[in-house]
């Protein structure tokens, strides 16, 4: 028996499932039996990946031949280690489901046909099966959220997304049609890529990152992501935010260096990343900050993380076109912790979006007083998730951006200063993102899940998917310095097989030296809790000695009701202000009045944050497709002789392209 067989079967296994929980909706079983079954199937796809990362991935099969048309197969390990960690939050979401308002039956159906879509992006070796795959995840995405919210809004948000995800789609066939189909492994295409001169690789170049972009949320498409994740359920934004958001990745990392020449190309593409990256991270990270729901903000940290993996992405391209093929995979390496880690904090968070609203009915970020209500699941598990997010220690999210850090201070090992300007602008743009998203998530969690609010605790189902996906999170950084090593096996990017083992200097995670930098997350694991001993103590002495003392709340020497609370808008109304330029903000006051005009009943304050590119961009497009629609439907004139002259034209005009052709 072939040493990778296992890791094949397990997958096939998860593909079996996920047909049948389809097959279970359409035939109106997509409820609980629906929901199971895509649940086993991810935890099959996920003994899978563990299994195949052990091995050494797994062999290429030809699934089916059809014309002429062979099938081919594969994961390789950096697609097993983006499986695996968004395997974990998959499979609570399929248990979960969603909200269920627009159907059961339909979201299973959405989830099952996303699902498969995805794991075919990351295995699937030819250009039009892998074409056909990219379009069941988007469709899939879109039928879950037209399950979760059956509704105009949730209509608009959902052709919204599927229409720059078309654009993007469009943009990948063009690129995987001039590099043609390719044989098993892509090779055929990664050899016309890399013998085709200067601008047309770039071209080829842009259009990857272009149909990659949009699932990525790089700017301009990330503002499709808060209306998306705002109408979803924390499931479908499980799903969106893991296995999904991977398989876009993956692409494009595989395209840009697997397939693409090297020198100048890789040089001009990288830096294209390096800013595309930086700045989709803290435009998104911006209007985070201030958003007041918990999907929404979860929404933009997506395309944040992305932007961050991006820059990885973008580091690596300018350290291989120098010939540095060690940095090159120690950044790619670091986009796939990066986003393995992302994988299980966003899930964990987004559980907790629909943990709050089973306990407060909405998805508000207000003072709920949650975590008191259930310290031991939300209280580790969305902490450790918020802390990850955040990039603090000692969980994987610190551990990434560390790593991330430390690749772009390896700039001086490039020739050159342009390279050395780009990669410090990027690394001052991470270090920006790492300083608005603390303060975004101690706003989450702090405003939403803290404070006097009254009522029961999530559902159990909500808080032991958050306890198991939070717990993953620090879990993570202990184990991966067994785990790095393991990465080594995988075929892309030349020196890969040395990076990996280099990254762990005994139990220290190192890049690629100990004598440059170094941590351990086990020795923090374990030193953190030692040092707040002393602090403990200090309170458990002036407690004792003194009593709890309570005060009442002081507000800059203003009286304050004693229920007065922090709201999500004035925890960031300070940056609102003060990055305006960006928000522009607008704010709504309107008066109910009672019989008379001199007596308000009440007082009604909004606020809202304009866009940068629907305004400039989108609306824009969206009126010209408006009006050349108004045009043409002069063609629907109800009779049959005009229909078939138009045939018969469309006809003369292919015959006459054929022949001069």
């Amino acid at each position: 028996m072939h040493a990778t067989e296992p890791v094949l079967s397990w997958i096939a296994v998860a593909t079996i499932l996920w047909i049948f929980a389809a097959l279970f909706a359409l035939v109106g079983l997509g409820g609980r039996a629906g929901r199971w079954t895509l649940a086993a199937g991810g935890v099959a796809c996920m003994i899978g990946a563990a299994t195949g990362l052990v091995q050494g991935g797994s062999a290429v099969v030809q699934l089916a031949t059809l014309g002429g048309f062979h099938v081919h197969f594969s994961l390789d390990e950096a697609a097993l280690w983006l499986i695996l960690w968004a395997a974990l939050p998959a499979s609570c979401a399929a248990a979960l489901g969603g909200s269920g308002r627009g159907g059961s039956d339909r979201w299973t159906f959405g989830a099952a046909l996303g699902l498969l879509g995805a794991l075919g992006v990351f295995g699937l070796r030819d250009g039009i099966a892998l074409l056909i795959a990219w379009e069941a995840m988007s469709l899939g995405g879109a039928l879950m959220l037209l399950a979760d919210g059956d509704d105009a809004e949730g209509g608009i948000a959902g052709l919204f997304m599927l229409a720059l995800l078309e654009v993007g789609a469009v943009a990948l066939l063009l690129a995987l049609s001039a590099l043609g189909t390719g044989g098993p492994g892509f090779a055929a295409v990664a050899e016309r890529f890399q013998n085709i001169g200067f601008w047309p690789a770039m071209l080829l170049g842009l259009l990857f990152i272009v149909g990659t972009g949009a699932k990525l949320g790089l700017l301009p498409f990330y503002e499709w992501f808060p209306n998306v994740y705002g109408r979803a359920s924390g499931s479908s934004g499980a799903l969106l935010s893991g296995l999904f958001l991977n398989a876009a990745w993956f692409v494009l990392a595989r395209a840009l260096l697997d397939w693409a020449p090297g020198g100048a190309v890789a040089m001009t593409l990288g830096i294209v990343l390096l800013a595309l990256g930086a700045v989709s991270a803290i435009l998104a990270i911006l209007f985070a900050l201030q958003e007041s729901d918990w999907r929404r903000l979860l929404g933009y940290s997506t395309a944040e993380n992305a932007g961050l993996a991006v820059v990885a992405l973008g580091a690596a391209l300018v350290f291989r076109a120098q010939a540095q093929a060690q940095l090159a995979a120690l950044a790619f390496l670091v986009g796939l912790i990066h986003l393995g880690g992302h994988a299980l904090a966003k899930g964990t968070l987004l559980f907790t979006a629909d943990g709050v609203r089973s306990a407060a009915g909405s998805y508000a970020i207000e003072p709920s007083g949650l975590l008191r209500r259930a310290p031991l699941t939300l209280g580790l598990g969305a902490v450790f998730a918020g802390m990850s997010l955040a990039a603090m220690p000692p969980t994987i999210g610190f551990v990434s951006e560390w790593y991330l850090f430390q690749t772009i201070f390896h700039d001086f090992a490039l020739h050159g200063q342009g390279p050395r300007i780009a990669l410090a602008l990027a690394g001052a743009g991470v270090a920006l993102t790492a300083a608005l998203a603390l303060a975004t998530f101690v706003k989450l969690l702090g405003v939403g899940l803290l404070g006097r609010g009254e009522g029961a605790a999530p559902a159990a189902r909500y808080r032991l998917a958050v306890l198991i996906n939070g717990l993953s999170v620090p879990g993570l950084a202990v184990v991966l310095v067994w785990l790095l090593p393991l990465l080594a096996a995988n075929s892309w990017p030349e020196g890969i097989v040395h990076a990996a083992p280099a990254m762990v200097h005994g139990a220290l995670l190192v890049p690629l030296s100990a004598g440059f930098a170094f941590i351990s997350p086990a020795m923090l694991m374990l030193v953190g809790p030692l040092l707040s001993l002393p602090a403990l103590f200090a309170v458990w002495l002036a407690v004792g000695r003194r009593g709890l003392r309570r005060a009442p709340l002081w507000s800059g020497g203003l009286p304050v009701a004693p229920r007065t609370a922090t709201t999500s808008l004035a925890f960031s109304n300070a940056m609102r202000v003060f990055y305006g330029f960006v928000y522009r903000p607008t704010n709504d006051t309107r008066r109910d009045y009672a019989s008379q005009r001199y007596f308000v009943r009440a007082l009604r304050f909004g606020y809202t944050q304009s866009s940068i590119f629907t305004p400039l961009l989108f609306k824009p497009a969206v009126s010209l497709v408006e009006r050349a629609a108004h045009a043409f439907r002069r063609l629907q004139s109800g009779f049959l002789n005009d229909y078939i002259a138009i045939v018969g034209l469309l006809l003369l005009a292919v015959f006459a392209a054929v022949f001069f052709y």
